[in-house]
């Protein structure tokens, strides 16, 4: 397994962003990624968007773009990523603008102790409701899953590329992606990160849509884990 130097040098990364109807926010998104990792493979994967997204990424020429077909969701448009990845290391992160990239070499820098390294939103800049919602969720994927992290929900994670093997793709697989690769037996590491209220644009996810997918996903990755071959431990 590649472990990190421990110089300040970081090796080459691969950072996954999938947008979907992010016109206002895509340019600035790209722009904060090249900022502050700016020697980063960028990937951008357009969602099938039905607005400029896809033309504004297009204009940043050190940004790889990759356009599904039409709007598969956002597992679909990570999991595409991953596959295209030219590096070892790969990110994910969302295209809405509230992940913070200044955050990626923070989390980088913990993956010589941990197989994955999963950001929590130590101070969610989202509706009581919503922050509600959430909790809630967490604690019953948990009784379902058994997995260890506090914020399934966040995004920005660090996994190495040899790991996506473990990985089954599905609508919402996000949520459950740590489930999965616990299960196989990787360590998993969880660290605060920075969290910023949306700027532009709204949230694809209502509560309701979420509540009543949740129900069936549970009810699947429950029976998948149980299913699933357990790999010897990754080397």
């Amino acid at each position: 397994m590649p472990t990190l130097p421990e110089s300040p040098i970081l090796p080459p990364i691969s950072i996954i962003v999938p947008f979907y109807n992010e016109e206002e926010n895509v340019e600035m998104v790209l722009r904060e990624i090249r900022e502050t990792n700016p020697t980063a493979e960028i990937i951008a994967v357009d969602d099938g968007s039905t607005d400029a997204t896809a033309s504004i990424a297009r204009t940043f020429s050190d940004v790889r773009l990759i356009s599904m077909p039409k709007n598969l969701g956002q597992s679909a448009a990570l999991y595409t990523g991953l596959v295209r990845a030219s590096h070892e290391f790969c990110v994910l992160m969302d295209g809405d603008g509230q992940n913070d990239p200044a955050d990626i070499p923070h989390l980088l820098r913990q993956a010589d102790k941990h197989d994955v390294v999963c950001g929590y939103r130590q101070h969610r800049q989202d509706s009581t409701s919503i922050k509600i919602a959430s909790r809630i969720a967490n604690r019953v994927r948990k009784l379902f899953t058994g997995d260890t992290i506090r914020d399934a929900g966040c995004t920005l994670k660090v996994l190495r590329k040899q790991h996506v093997q473990f990985l089954i793709p599905f609508n919402e697989m996000q949520c459950y992606m740590v489930a999965m690769l616990e299960h196989a037996g990787l360590r998993v590491g969880e660290y605060p990160v920075n969290h910023r209220p949306r700027r532009f644009g709204r949230s694809k996810y209502t509560i309701l849509r979420r509540a009543w997918r949740g129900i069936w996903d549970l009810i699947g990755i429950q029976w998948l884990l149980r299913r699933q071959i357990r790999w010897p431990k990754p080397e």
